[in-house]
């Protein structure tokens, strides 16, 4: 349990007669990101909500940085920084000053805010705005102004709720590398997204959860491994390739309208296998790559399974 930021296990909660959360385990360690991922309905954000001390769990067992949130929420939340979905923003104040908030409510000492404050703008890309209104700020802003908001007391613990949701592009880069730190400082990192693509990039691990119930979890590096993967395959001569992996009794879509093939593979390994096999047929192959992330694979895989 040392090395474990968030422990649940058996984690039940219903709402009404809707069974949310149905004897949840999950184990988020120290030093690595881990991604929630699953289906609308699934139980993530309640799951998040119970993390975040905001949420009482019906039965089973909680802890965040070792300590149980029904029994100690507030040391749960001095160790936790927790960024949810939707959030509100106090539109009178600017941009420093709402920082400056949150550290006068983390009990920091004034002089040390006003350090932490500008540390943590720059960490978000957000200096230039520091003294204007909050209000002034877009959707994607406000999204790395409560990440900011999140890391104001140097959690060990952090919690975030679909956190890319209106960040343009570079600020989702930008996300990613801001975690991948946090994690690299020994903070232990959740994040529920459905931006598949980007998870993969961020995460070390993922959790799928289905029905209440944490029902796979795996290394992101082994995805490829153990996932059937659609790849699209592009030749000079589209016949020939056609031709070679007919012979070799590889399934395969020609759209009429494209200029690819797409093939599925068991595995990267059984990718990497044909396209070795194609290019020793004489196949002149000038473009393979994976349709979609891994991580959407194996999500896509997982889905029809519990269908």
């Amino acid at each position: 349990m040392a090395d474990t930021g968030v422990l649940a296990r058996g984690v039940r909660r219903r709402f009404a007669t809707v069974e949310a959360l149905s004897g949840l385990d999950l184990d988020v360690p120290y030093g690595e990101v881990t991604a929630l991922v699953g289906p609308n309905g699934a139980g993530k954000t309640t799951l998040l909500l119970i993390l975040a001390t905001l949420l009482a769990p019906d039965s089973g067992e909680v802890r965040i940085a070792g300590i149980d949130p029904v029994a100690d929420a507030e040391a749960v939340r001095a160790r936790m920084g927790w960024m949810p979905d939707t959030f509100g923003v106090y539109d009178q104040l600017i941009t420093r000053e709402y920082l400056e908030f949150f550290c006068e409510a983390y009990r920091i000492p004034r002089d040390q805010a006003r350090a932490r404050v500008s540390e943590l703008l720059e960490l978000v890309h957000l200096p230039e705005f520091a003294d204007r209104p909050v209000h002034v700020l877009s959707r994607g802003q406000k999204q790395r102004l409560g990440v900011a908001r999140a890391l104001v007391h140097r959690p060990k613990v952090l919690l975030l709720d679909e956190p890319a949701a209106g960040l343009d592009p570079r600020s989702r880069v930008e996300l990613r590398d801001l975690l991948r730190a946090q994690a690299a400082e020994g903070v232990a990192v959740l994040v529920s997204s459905h931006i598949l693509s980007e998870l993969e990039e961020i995460a070390d691990r993922v959790v799928f959860v289905d029905r209440g119930v944490a029902v796979s979890d795996r290394r992101v590096g082994e995805l490829g491994t153990a996932t059937e993967s659609e790849f699209r395959v592009r030749a000079l001569d589209n016949e020939a390739l056609v031709a070679a992996l007919t012979r070799r009794a590889v399934p395969y879509e020609a759209p009429a309208a494209a200029s690819e093939v797409r093939v599925r593979v068991a595995s990267e390994s059984a990718a990497a296998d044909l396209l070795s096999g194609l290019v020793a047929d004489g196949v002149r192959v000038i473009g393979f790559a994976p349709v979609g992330s891994q991580l959407e694979s194996a999500y896509l895989a997982f889905t029809e399974e519990r269908s």
